[in-house]
């Protein structure tokens, strides 16, 4: 603090004290406003709807169409997956105009003369309501079997983490994803056995939110999708129980939301 060596007040004084309250105000504010900014409450990440469409080989139709669903009208991200006959290349395209994004690089079935593949799509922050669906115009066999799962993470704009891998055995563990906070994670297991009856379990806290393991009679591409809510930094994988037991291509996506990350950037 200004302290005044002379017995009256002047105007250099006055200033100063004035400097000097201002500056002592100016504190404050900024530390409530950081204190507001701590104290608001952040909409955490959580599991939004979600469908997944199977058409059954030879008896396919294009295009290709999820069923509608309510999403939120901003504020979600959404993933797709494509699953079939390597020739239907098209990328997804919805009623809501999001952009899509491929993530890596198709991941191509083990025998059935590389016939198959599948494909994972992203769309951060995208746009949503009433009726939302996911269309797959065909551009190769038209009578093809295609699975295409729909999912909607809702408060997230960040896709902070995501693996895959293509192990093989009763057994298959996925890789692993690191959060920073809360997060919903999403785990996608995509069997290459053949005939039409399969089973496929989560552990590690997974729940199963859509599946497509009984096949119809001319086979399809089977799906189970499981989520799992975090509510902290961590790192996570998850193990499926299958049979029969060739493989599967295995996804583990970890999505969070901007602003639980700044808010956890202050502990």
């Amino acid at each position: 603090m200004f302290v005044c060596s002379l017995p009256s007040v002047c105007l250099v004084c006055l200033a100063s004290l004035q400097a000097h309250a201002n500056a002592d105000a100016e504190r404050d504010y900024a530390a409530a406003t950081v204190r507001t900014i701590l104290s608001a409450p952040t909409a955490m990440p959580t599991l939004g709807a979600h469908t997944l469409l199977g058409q059954e080989n030879q008896v396919g139709t294009s295009p290709a169409v999820t069923s509608p669903m309510t999403t939120q009208t901003s504020g979600s991200s959404f993933v797709v997956f494509s699953a079939g006959y390597i020739s239907n290349s098209n990328p997804p395209t919805d009623n809501k105009s999001n952009p899509w994004t491929l993530l890596g690089s198709p991941v191509v079935y083990h025998g059935n003369n590389n016939a198959f593949d599948v494909k994972a799509y992203v769309s951060l922050s995208g746009n949503g309501g009433n009726a939302h669906s996911v269309a797959i115009v065909k551009n190769g066999y038209v009578q093809g079997e295609i699975t295409l799962p729909f999912i909607e993470i809702r408060n997230a704009d960040v896709l902070h983490d995501v693996a895959q891998n293509y192990p093989s055995g009763p057994q298959l563990t996925s890789g692993s994803v690191t959060t920073t906070g809360p997060a919903v994670l999403l785990a996608f297991w995509w069997g290459d056995g053949d005939g039409l009856t399969h089973t496929a379990v989560p552990n590690n806290g997974f729940s199963v939110i859509e599946s497509f393991l009984n096949l119809p009679p001319l086979s399809a591409v089977q799906c189970v999708v499981a989520s799992r809510q975090v509510n902290g930094a961590g790192t996570y994988n998850v193990t499926w129980t299958q049979s029969p037991d060739p493989g599967a291509p295995l996804w583990l996506f970890a999505f969070q939301s901007r602003d639980t990350i700044f808010a956890s950037g202050f502990d």
